[in-house]
Parts: structure tokens; sequence; C-alpha cells
């Protein structure tokens, strides 16, 4: 399932260019059920949750062509809405071809999604919301969803969750009416699909805010759309340079994305300096603590990067506490963390952390558990003495383009066995 073989101990320094966003093409891949038209989409990030994707969209009768990193989809000859688990298990935001089935064909049978496993990640928002907007849905197996007559109403989100925001958002653009989405998700990418959307022709307003008005529209059209950076990309290579005590500029990414981050990389003593769409930061040679990390959604630290941030933490000089506050179950990096030789205590909640930073950490194999702890074992490789070996690589490849041609761009040692 491929592995990933790092010699640490060098210091990284450079520059690389940060890929298009894992999680704002995903969603973008299902709003192109809705046009009934031709769609083009640049600068998405070669991973496999955009190959899965384009095999759903072909499964659904659209046809797609790659070109590099421009995906073209047409969507007009689409005719089903059957999404079986050979699909769905392979990715988590796969739930998101509800809310772009149910806006075209009033209808979809959708098994449960996979993706991750983070925990309790239940769909029972994206169930009520889209009940709430006159759909019916049962669940057997499947999610069967049939909406003969779908309207816009008032919703208020329990939690400002950022997939049924997104579902909400695409089943609402050709719902009759107006929606008005209560305690939304404010997160980057939610932006992005409603610059997608109205691209489209969609009508919506508030996206980044925690209302959104969507008004429905009777129809969309053809599209031509580049996808933003991926702000959980950025982020973790600037954690690899501050782990290495390195420096490292990214290009194609975009600052305003990242405060949450940047303020902590400075709080551990790094030197940050930033344009338009450039970040360079210089790293101590050795990072300092932090009192307190704590994940929430955005504007809060997100969730995606308390990994790669623990890795990094546990070579700072002091004691951090790390709050994982969006999922119950986000620490399978820790055990794995612990075999390099890193000193974490994992509270009995399960959500806190306590890191007292060691000087090196040690050469290990370990095992990637998911997406964001195999980016955080590469990340702790580059400064371990020795060798790491991190297996189950193909979860890294769900969000990461290239991570060992990137890294290599700053001077890592680290290669790839498929």
């Amino acid at each position: 399932m491929g592995e990933y073989h790092i010699i640490g101990g060098g210091r990284l320094s450079g520059e690389v260019r940060v890929s298009g966003s894992k999680n704002a093409v995903l969603p973008m891949f299902a709003a192109m059920m809705l046009n009934g038209s031709e769609s083009i989409l640049h600068n998405c990030p070669l991973i496999q949750d955009t190959f899965t994707s384009i095999e759903i969209l072909k499964h659904l009768g659209c046809t797609v062509t790659l070109d590099g990193n421009t995906v073209t989809v047409d969507s007009q000859g689409a005719y089903a809405w059957h999404l079986p688990e050979g699909f769905t298990r392979k990715m988590r935001s796969s739930i998101l071809f509800m809310g772009g089935l149910i806006g075209r064909f009033r209808k979809a049978d959708i098994s449960l999604p996979g993706g991750c496993k983070l925990g309790i990640r239940p769909i029972d928002l994206h169930i009520k919301t889209l009940s709430a907007m006159g759909c019916s849905i049962q669940e057997n197996g499947m999610l069967i969803c049939r909406a003969d007559h779908l309207k816009g109403t008032r919703i208020h989100l329990s939690f400002p969750s950022v997939g049924a925001t997104e579902n909400i958002m695409l089943a609402a653009v050709l719902a009759d009416g107006e929606t008005v989405l209560l305690n939304a998700a404010r997160e980057p990418e939610i932006v992005d699909l409603a610059r997608f959307l109205k691209a489209m022709g969609a009508d919506i307003h508030g996206a980044g805010s925690d209302t959104i008005v969507i008004r429905g529209v009777k129809k969309l059209h053809s599209v031509e759309y580049r996808a933003m950076p991926d702000r959980i990309v950025a982020g973790t290579y600037l954690a690899a340079a501050a782990i290495t005590a390195g420096e490292a500029t990214l290009t194609d990414v975009c600052p305003l994305d990242l405060v949450p981050v940047i303020s902590k990389f400075a709080e551990m003593g790094c030197h940050i300096n930033e344009t338009a769409d450039k970040i360079s930061l210089k790293a101590p040679p050795r990072l300092q603590f932090i009192s307190k990390l704590e994940t929430q959604p955005h504007p809060g630290f997100p969730t995606d990067l308390q990994a790669p941030f623990v890795a990094a933490l546990s070579v700072a000089e002091g004691a951090s506490v790390v709050e994982e506050n969006v999922f119950n179950s986000r620490s399978g990096h820790i055990p794995e963390l612990t075999r390099m030789k890193a000193d974490i205590m994992v509270m009995q909640d399960g959500r806190n952390f306590v890191i007292r930073g060691t000087e090196k950490l040690r050469g290990a194999a370990v095992e990637a558990t998911d997406l964001r702890c195999g980016a955080a074992l590469i990340i702790a490789g580059l400064a371990a003495e020795g060798e790491t070996i991190v297996t189950e690589g193909h979860h890294v490849e769900r969000g990461y383009e290239d991570i060992v041609r990137d890294l290599r761009e700053l001077g890592a040692n680290i290669r790839h066995y498929s």
C-alpha cells in the first residue's frame, strides 16, 4: 500500500508551490452535476480523492477528461443517481453527491460514506437539513433520497459542519424559493464553493459568514474556474520547515486563509513574511512550546493541521497542550510518534494531549492510520535521527499531490515505494 522512507537530520530550505485545495475541489465535483453542461476546473490536485471523484462522475454518466491539473466535466448526459459502496467507502466527501444529485434529479441512492477513521462522524445534520427542504430520506444500508418538491427554508445548524453546509448549498441552488442557513461553516473552502456556484449562475450571498442566503434559480450554465490553493498542504510544509530549524517559501498560497496557523508558528518562535500569494518561514534553532493549541471550526485552528503540529511540538522546548475539539478520535498519530521517542501523554478524554518536547526523535517503522497522521509521521521523520519508514502510505496520497516531490524541492531526503 506504499511506503515513505525518510532519512532525517537535514535542514529544509528552498521554495515550493502549493497545489490546489483537496477540500475545495471535492464539493465542486459534486456541484458539476447541477448545471447539466460543461465545467472546467483548473488547479485540481492530482490526488487519489480527485481520481475517485472522476470515477464517480463517469459512473453517473458524465464525460470527463483530465489534462494536467485541469478537469473538464460534461454532465449533460448524466443519467444515474446511485452511488454503490465501491465508490463511497473510499472517501467521506462522497456524501456531497447527495446534494448534487438531489439538486439535479430530485433523488439519490447513496451508500454510507467511508474515508479516514476519526471517530464518530455522524451525517445526521445532512439528513435533517435536507429533510427540512422537502426531501424524504430512508436509511436501509443506503440513503434513499426522494424530493418531489425541493423548497427553500430556514435552517439552523447545531454545529457549523462543513459537509452539511456544502450539501445544503448544493441542494438549495436549484430549489424553489429562498434558503437561509444559520450557523453555517465559515471555512475558506465554503467561500470557494460559493464562488464556483455563482460562476455557474447561482444566487448565493454571505459565504464566509455564519449566515448564507441561497435563492433558487431555474437553471445553471457552463463554468470555468480555478480552485483555491490548499491551506492544509501549506501548513504541512511550513511545519516541515519548522521542525527541521529550516526556512521555506511557499508560492501560490493565500496567507489570509492561514492566519490562525501563522499565529501559532509565530508563537513557536518562527519568523514569518507574507505577500499577497507567498509565505516565507524561518524557524529558530529550536521551536518553543505552545501553552494551548485548540482546534476549532474556522476561523479557529484547523483540525487537519493538529497532527502535523503535534509532530513539530514533539521537538519544541517545553511542554505544550493540544486540545482536539472537532473530532472525538483524532489521535492515531500519537502512539506512532511515541515509537519515535516523542513524549506525549493522552488525557483520559482522548481529546487533550500533553507534549513534552524532546531534543531528538529517533527513526522507526511507523504506520499511517489516516491522511493527516501520515503527513505528521513524515514530518517527524524529517527531524529524526536515522531512517523512518511510514507504511500505509496510500492515506497520504488522498490529500497530497506529490509530497515526495515537494519536500525534495526543500532538500528533504525522502523516497516513496509503491
